[in-house]
């Protein structure tokens, strides 16, 4: 299938059935997560964290989302795969092309930035310049030190009305979908309703409530648990990988000898 023709399925879904997205970061998670059929896979900047160990994703250049998104396209076929746009990676939107260009070369279908009415002629020139845009709204991780940490966003009624007008003004200058992160429920579920395109929330719904959201993305070391020492309270951990490692590195080192 063509991405145009993946990109209207992803539209097509809003209102129909929840989209599914997970993070990757290598290429046998990108493949496994493909084969297992997931509709999208972030190559998130996340890995600045999970991956490389920094404590927060302001550490993360576009040469290492290059080399990371270059390995999971390697392993997927049928998913879309998303390249994040690190910080300082799309300051003008002359360098916003540049480096979405980069990371579509790496094997990027669409790319993935951060941030609202701000960022709209950045959008507008990637989108010129053929390259399909994910939008990122609400709490933005590249803005953690400004912030002083991760805050619930759209608590008060100005704060609400801001992320809203920002979730359309993305829309209206060519995202074809946009993250929702960290926002209280009733927001996501008013911009989700408001927005033509499909919504993918992340810390958007309380624990045991419907999906506020048209998708979900969650980074998949929260998933498998492969990454112990932090887990967001909104993430639903469904396997133990990081014990299963210990576990077979004991058995491995027993049998030494």
């Amino acid at each position: 299938m063509s991405l145009k023709n993946k990109i209207t399925a992803i539209q097509q879904a809003k209102g129909n059935r929840p989209l599914a997205v997970l993070t990757a970061y290598d290429y046998p998670t990108g493949r496994i997560l493909d084969e297992a059929g997931v509709d999208l896979i972030l190559v998130g900047d996340s890995l600045g964290m999970v991956v490389l160990g920094y404590p927060d994703t302001t550490h993360v250049t576009l040469d290492m989302m290059v080399h990371h998104t270059a390995a999971v396209a390697r392993g997927v076929t049928n998913a879309i795969v998303i390249g994040d746009m690190p910080i300082h990676s799309y300051d003008t939107p002359d360098q916003a092309v540049e480096s979405a260009t980069k990371l579509v070369e790496a094997g990027a279908d669409v790319i993935k930035l951060e941030g609202g009415i701000k960022q709209v002629e950045k959008v507008r020139a990637i989108v010129a310049a053929g390259i399909p845009v994910m939008g990122h709204h609400g709490m933005l991780p590249q803005r953690v030190l400004e912030e002083g940490g991760y805050k619930k966003k759209g608590k008060t009624e100005e704060e609400s009305c801001a992320i809203l007008e920002g979730a359309l003004a993305l829309q209206n200058a060519g995202c074809f979908s946009i993250v929702l992160e960290s926002i209280v429920p009733e927001l996501a579920e008013k911009i989700t309703t408001e927005l033509d395109i499909p919504t993918i929330g992340i810390g958007c719904k309380a624990a045991n409530q419907k999906q506020t959201c048209d998708g979900e993305v969650a980074v998949i070391t929260d998933v498998i648990g492969s990454y112990p020492w932090f887990v967001p309270p909104f993430a639903t951990t469904r396997a133990n990988v990081a014990d299963d490692i210990k576990r077979a590195v004991k058995e491995y080192i027993g049998s030494i000898g």
